[in-house]
């Protein structure tokens, strides 16, 4: 029998995430950049749970993006302001970037954050060399201003190995940007983001748990079983294509 997926997380139902996530309403638009690996492929991707969790965002999934419909509606929309979250030179943290484009919004409320263009916010949801492909291949992504993190951070992960201290997974990534924009004034400052980090927690809980079962199903049948087999196994359903985790 084949096994049953979720058809909104993507997971498998025994494993499905969806009574853990909680939408909130930021006052910014958040897009993921989602290359095709971490959209149908990647066991451990965050992308996902993160774009569930936040209201008016959504996925657009590719390599390149330029040609891309919905991509270019949105770079387009004359009431949005599009910035990129990526590392580099140029980069701004949310408190420059306020600084430097504060002209182009007006003062934070409560209900809509900013009265003029609505902050529109790309992120590339690829592992790092996938990511500076995907940049690469999307000319008009290098145009955009950058917005980087004011602190360093270190990630959460405990089921995935990152390729360095400083790699943050998606949801991470998005909740520290968040955090630091909501004290820069940037966004909605009477809404809390802490339960994407509870959904994180939960996805390391339930994969290292998976890992400990397979473990001891693998030794009593006198067998190892590594913990990536048990994470990469199975296949996610393929959705229409409208992006490290």
């Amino acid at each position: 029998m084949s096994r049953q997926n979720c058809y909104t997380c993507f997971r498998p139902q025994n494993q499905c995430y969806c009574s853990h996530i909680r939408e909130v309403d930021t006052g910014v638009k958040f897009v993921f950049l989602m290359h095709p690996w971490e959209a149908y492929k990647q066991r451990t991707g965050t992308g996902r749970l993160t774009a569930l969790s936040l209201e008016d965002s959504e996925i657009i999934v590719g390599k390149s993006f330029d040609s891309n419909r919905r991509y270019r509606e949105l770079l387009e929309d004359e009431s949005c302001f599009p910035v990129v979250l990526y590392p580099g030179e140029g980069a701004l943290t949310a408190d420059e970037f306020g600084s430097r484009y504060g002209d182009e919004f007006h003062g934070p409320d409560s209900q809509t954050v900013r009265t003029g263009r609505k902050l529109l916010v790309f992120l590339v949801d690829a592992t790092w060399v996938m990511a500076r492909k995907m940049v690469h291949h999307t000319p008009s992504l290098q145009t955009l201003p950058r917005l980087s993190f004011s602190a360093s951070y270190r990630s959460r992960f405990q089921i995935k190995k990152q390729p360095a201290s400083f790699c943050l997974s998606t949801i991470e990534s998005t909740y520290y940007l968040i955090r630091e924009m909501q004290e820069a004034g940037l966004c909605r400052q009477d809404v809390s983001v802490d339960h994407l980090m509870d959904v994180f927690d939960r996805l390391n809980e339930f994969q290292m748990e998976s890992e400990r079962l397979g473990r001891a199903a693998g030794s009593a049948a006198g067998q190892s079983i590594s913990p990536e087999s048990n994470i990469k196994k199975g296949r996610l359903p393929k959705e229409p294509a409208p992006s490290e985790s």
